[in-house]
């Protein structure tokens, strides 16, 4: 997995490199993004050149850095925080919560729900709780995450009859995010769904006819018979707010007619 620099290390310039480094663009390439000059990108890195507050966030959208790490770059090049991270119960995203709410709401019967940075679900509709019935209690205990509910032996682990090829979706998932986020807690959540043991794959756990699924499926044993989903994630476009920029949403749509009809049925 890819790593960072030290937060020890001082100044904005480091950070940039780091970022450029991981993107794999060159210093002359970044300076034709920002309209800038691979000489003032390589006096910025080295330290020899304080950037503008205006070149910070240029740079950082033009390297694509999570708004948090923007704040950070901010305050290592001696500005003030642009972005806030506004509690998710706080009056001032009543509309966002209530658009969620009504958003997941609206995919029902289809399971739903929204997770934070860390993948812990701060809204889920009831198609998720369906799911989730019979999972031990302790799983289910605030705040509910999302990657030990599912992979958890206790969770919906022994469920999912295509658990290791789901297993490595969501593990990559959680790498590609701790590449792109410099977060402690999210390595350690990593490195402890990554120890969960892994039962023996079961010949007849798989389909019996190849099925032409568009996208892998999440095959989960439910009630006696096996739904298969393909899973949908979004996020918000150009967050102003830390919060918001690390809520994803994520849709189980049906990956197959009889998973379609089921669930449909299931609101009768």
């Amino acid at each position: 997995m890819t790593t960072h620099p030290s937060t020890a290390e001082k100044g904005a310039g480091p950070l940039l490199r780091a970022w450029r480094e991981q993107r794999r663009i060159s210093q002359l390439e970044l300076a034709l993004r920002a309209d800038s000059s691979a000489r003032h990108i390589s006096f910025v890195e080295t330290g020899r050149s304080r950037p503008s507050e205006e070149m910070v966030l240029r740079l950082a959208e033009h390297l694509d850095v999570p708004v948090r790490e923007r704040n950070a770059l901010l305050l290592a090049a001696g500005y003030a925080p642009r972005y806030p991270e506004t509690p998710l119960d706080d009056p001032a995203l009543g509309a966002l919560r209530e658009g969620i709410e009504r958003l997941i709401g609206g995919y029902e019967p289809y399971p739903a729900l929204v997770v934070d940075a860390l993948y812990n679900v701060v809204a889920a509709n009831r198609g998720v709780m369906t799911l989730v019935d019979g999972v031990g209690e302790a799983l289910l205990e605030p705040p509910l995450n999302a990657m030990r509910l599912a992979l958890h032996p206790q969770g919906l682990a022994p469920r999912i009859r295509n658990l290791r090829a789901w297993r490595g979706h969501l593990l990559e998932q959680m790498e590609r995010q701790i590449a792109l986020h410099r977060s402690e807690p999210l390595r350690a959540l990593y490195e402890e769904v990554a120890a969960y043991p892994v039962p023996d794959a079961d010949p007849a756990d798989e389909p019996s006819e190849p099925v032409p699924y568009f996208a892998l499926p999440l095959r989960i044993e439910h009630e006696g018979r096996t739904l298969s989903f393909v899973s949908s994630i979004s996020t918000f476009n150009t967050p102003m707010d830390v919060t918001v920029a690390e809520l994803a949403i994520e849709t189980l749509l049906p990956a197959d007619p009889a998973t379609a009809k089921y669930l449909q049925a299931s609101l009768d």
